[in-house]
């Protein structure tokens, strides 16, 4: 069986993604994904300080030629953002649907945590709640669950101002 890897991948509108050299693809998604990831861009777009790379599906994170992922946002910083991808992540967010769920709680999880993302993100638009998980030694632990009208400040990857309900308004 040959491994898939980043380079060697279909070129179509759907996202496409390599774990281990296994295709993960991932179809359009419901308006309140694609407001979730408009409302969270603004924000941290907003918030972010020069030096840093706020990107919405533009960047693939590829840490090894076998994991090329597509988070639905990501930070890295800008010197480590090439033309296609990057190889230093600072924040992965995924917007949870009802297609992704599994993949974005437990795989992606995983695998950022193995690749050493400091901070991963999970914005649930149906539950009104954001998730912030952090790298410890032992793997993510969760910060925090800001859920509908909570406001939060975070810190990391840069102070910013977030609350669910105005970030999926």
């Amino acid at each position: 069986m040959t491994r898939l890897q980043a380079d060697h991948r279909p070129r179509d509108a759907r996202r496409y993604e390599i774990a281990d050299g296994r295709l993960l693809v991932t179809g359009t998604q419901p308006p309140a994904h694609q407001a979730a990831v408009v409302g969270l861009l603004v924000a941290l777009k907003q918030a972010c300080p020069p030096g840093l790379r706020v990107a919405v599906n533009s960047l693939d994170f590829r840490p090894t030629p076998h994991l090329t992922l597509r988070p639905d946002l990501l930070v890295c910083p800008a010197e480590a953002a090439g033309p296609q991808y990057t190889p230093t992540l600072l924040l992965a967010v995924e917007v949870i649907s009802p297609t992704t769920r599994t993949t974005d709680v437990v795989l992606k999880r995983a695998l950022y945590e193995r690749a050493a993302v400091p901070a991963y993100w999970l914005l649930d638009p149906a539950a009104q709640e954001l998730t912030i998980l952090h790298l410890t030694p032992t793997g993510y632990t969760c910060e925090t669950v800001i859920q509908a009208e909570e406001i939060h400040e975070a810190t990391f990857p840069f102070p910013v101002t977030l609350c669910p309900t105005k970030l999926l308004s």
